[in-house]
């Protein structure tokens, strides 16, 4: 309390000249029209700045949140889009019919968001680390994509993390095709540039060219077919020379990837036995 009291004491003076000028402005605002105009109006933009401010500080807050609704998101409308338009192209015209058809294909289809944690691109053998697990019922042999295209396949699973075998790795072997055509190949890596992948197989009677769109052929129980892979950027011949090897524009690129989807399929683990009693059985 003396302490206290010394305070007013020693600065006596300065509290009384705060409180006039606090008196003298009140009284200039409540009296003067003009004054309080122009104080209401800039009231009212410095509160409406920090509102402002506060929405923003929000915005970032939810940013990562958002990401992953919209990679879902994109990943399930690029998906509608290839299967609608290879539809539209092999099929018929009618776009009641695709859309029809496009909804029993991705009945059973499950993408579960994840956050990529850690990765790389510039090795042979490159992996891929993202926070979602065994507890979120992500399984080894899952397919990997993102809104832009296919990113992987889950190659080992942890409770709560997993490791991807992305594209950019030499013992990747996903079963592609070209759209509106028959014609496939398996997808690999040669380790050179990490944009460019390698589509080996493709017979020399098949009618292609540059920047036609690649897509997963569906011949296993990782990927459902058509979704988008890459467009063909180059055309070789393969060593023997009895086929095409095409050089693919990956859709994803992996260096700045950061949400990514793992697919699962409502009958994968059953097909997956009926392969792995066909193995054993050819293995007898």
């Amino acid at each position: 309390m003396k302490a206290l009291l010394e305070f007013f004491s020693r600065y006596n003076h300065w509290i009384l000249f705060v409180v006039l000028e606090g008196l003298s402005l009140m009284m200039l605002f409540q009296f003067n029209h003009y004054h309080a105009s122009v104080w209401a109006t800039t009231a009212n933009v410095v509160v409406g700045k920090v509102d402002e401010w506060e929405q923003e500080a929000l915005k970032f807050i939810t940013l990562s949140q958002a990401n992953q609704q919209l990679t879902r998101r994109n990943a399930v409308l690029e998906y509608n889009l290839n299967e609608m338009s290879r539809r539209l192209t092999e099929l018929t015209h009618d776009s009641s019919y695709t859309e029809l058809k496009q909804r029993e294909r991705i009945e059973g289809l499950t993408l579960v968001p994840a956050k990529v944690v850690t990765n790389s691109v510039m090795k042979r053998d490159n992996f891929m680390t993202i926070n979602k697990g065994e507890a979120d019922g992500i399984r080894p042999e899952m397919g990997v994509v993102c809104g832009t295209g296919v990113v992987g396949i889950i190659y080992m699973t942890s409770a709560h993390y997993s490791i991807v075998l992305p594209l950019l790795n030499s013992k990747s072997r996903i079963s592609c095709r070209l759209r509106g055509s028959n014609y496939f190949g398996y997808l690999r890596w040669d380790g050179r540039h990490p944009l460019y992948v390698l589509l080996d197989d493709i017979p020399r009677h098949a009618h292609f060219k540059v920047g036609d769109i690649v897509e997963t052929s569906g011949f296993s129980s990782v990927f459902p077919p058509g979704l988008f892979v890459g467009k063909v950027g180059k055309i070789e011949d393969s060593e023997d020379g009895l086929s095409f090897q095409l050089c693919v524009q990956l859709g994803v690129d992996m260096a700045t990837l950061q949400d990514v989807n793992v697919v699962t399929q409502e009958f994968q683990p059953e097909v997956k036995e009926l392969e792995q009693k066909l193995d054993s059985i050819q293995q007898q």
